[in-house]
């Protein structure tokens, strides 16, 4: 399994710059669909889905393959020995308009999908920001690769979030956060600098190069929160718990959600563990 892993996140490195490449002659083209979340999804989400499904199904080992695009789990290998792959394939593509940071998020799990992040093996997140940067949490530890010019070299190994926060991101309408919430939201503004740029991978890669906090909470409109658990929430929360932060729902860590559904929905909070154990003692009261 250990070289499947590894030719997973190999793939995911190789194919990201095809994925960046593609995004200028997409940026402003809608697909004229929508996908199984109800969101509106570009040319460039679909582009980026086809190229990961079509190097990662390939892959020996790899047994099945999700995407936040597709509406069910694609079986792409022989057998039921193997990692499945769970991939936003490029998350925060509504920046694409006004030309900000997205990325690439990607869970491999040693059980069907949908999985709990207890299953992930590995997790990774692509960022395209003004350098391409691989962040990869594997066997305990998080490594950040630069991708460039068709080679992956690593630039950071045994990456912690630092001991003194500085940043904060907080996504959703603030009218629209509950009251418990908006409290936190509050107290957590006059400590730490807001950083919050509309892409869940670059906004958390925010929280991992200076410390505080990211949360995408449960709001009155969405009371499950508007991120996907098995795309977005247990993938980051594999890299930051591992990276010495802590993830929650409100209630536990991400990593123990049971997943009921392969597009399910989660509040997703991830950070320094004081911000964490501060928030949900928060949405206790």
């Amino acid at each position: 399994m250990t070289d499947t892993v590894d030719d997973v996140l190999e793939t995911v490195a190789a194919v990201a710059p095809d994925v960046r490449d593609g995004l200028p002659g997409r940026r402003l083209t809608e697909a004229g669909v929508e996908n199984p979340s109800g969101e509106t999804v570009t040319a460039a989400d679909v582009h980026a889905d086809e190229l990961f499904f079509e190097a990662l199904g390939a892959i020996d080992g790899v047994v099945e393959y999700a995407s936040e695009e597709r509406e069910a789990v694609a079986d792409v290998g022989d057998g039921e020995d193997g990692v499945a792959i769970a991939i936003d394939p490029l998350d925060g593509s509504s920046n694409l308009a006004s030309n900000n940071a997205m990325g690439t998020i990607v869970g491999v799990a040693d059980d069907s999908l949908p999985a709990a992040g207890e299953d992930l093996v590995a997790a990774a997140y692509v960022l395209y920001g003004p350098i391409t940067t691989m962040t990869v949490a594997q066997e305990g530890t998080v490594t950040t690769y630069v991708l460039d010019g068709g080679e992956t070299r690593a630039v950071e190994e045994d990456v912690e979030l630092p001991d003194d926060p500085v940043v904060y991101g907080f996504g959703g309408r603030v009218p629209d956060w509950p009251d418990a919430f908006h409290d936190y939201a509050r107290e957590i503004e006059t400590e730490l600098k807001l950083r919050y740029g509309g892409a869940m991978v670059g906004d958390v890669n925010q929280v991992l190069s200076y410390g505080g906090v990211f949360a995408y909470p449960a709001l009155e409109s969405a009371p499950n929160g508007k991120l996907r658990l098995q795309f977005e929430g247990a993938p980051i929360a594999k890299i930051i718990e591992a990276a010495g932060g802590a993830s929650s729902d409100g209630e536990q860590s991400l990593l123990s959600v049971e997943p009921t559904e392969l597009h399910q929905r989660v509040p997703v909070h991830v950070g320094n563990e004081e911000y964490i154990d501060r928030l949900e003692a928060a949405l206790a009261d």
